[in-house]
């Protein structure tokens, strides 16, 4: 089991970039979807980290997925 848990920063890393990536983007809808790709990689990044008992890291993907959040609804259509 330690080892499945050991192998979520993959996963987590190719989301990450995947993110940033579509975040990047010209296009609303890739913007958008990139920061649900975020919100994912924080996930898993808070999974990995309380398995290898890095707090510092989950404090840090709390933070982020906070602003992952503000993206989110600042990219969203008025209305």
């Amino acid at each position: 089991m330690d080892d499945m848990l050991d192998l979520i920063q993959w996963p987590a890393f190719l989301a990450s970039l995947a993110a940033a990536w579509l975040v990047a983007s010209d296009t609303r809808r890739r913007r958008n979807s990139g920061f649900w790709v975020f919100l994912l990689s924080n996930v898993l990044w808070t999974a990995w980290s309380w398995h290898s008992r890095a707090f510092a890291l989950i404090a840090l993907q709390v933070c982020l997925a906070a602003l992952n959040l503000r993206g989110l609804r600042k990219t969203e259509p008025s209305g």
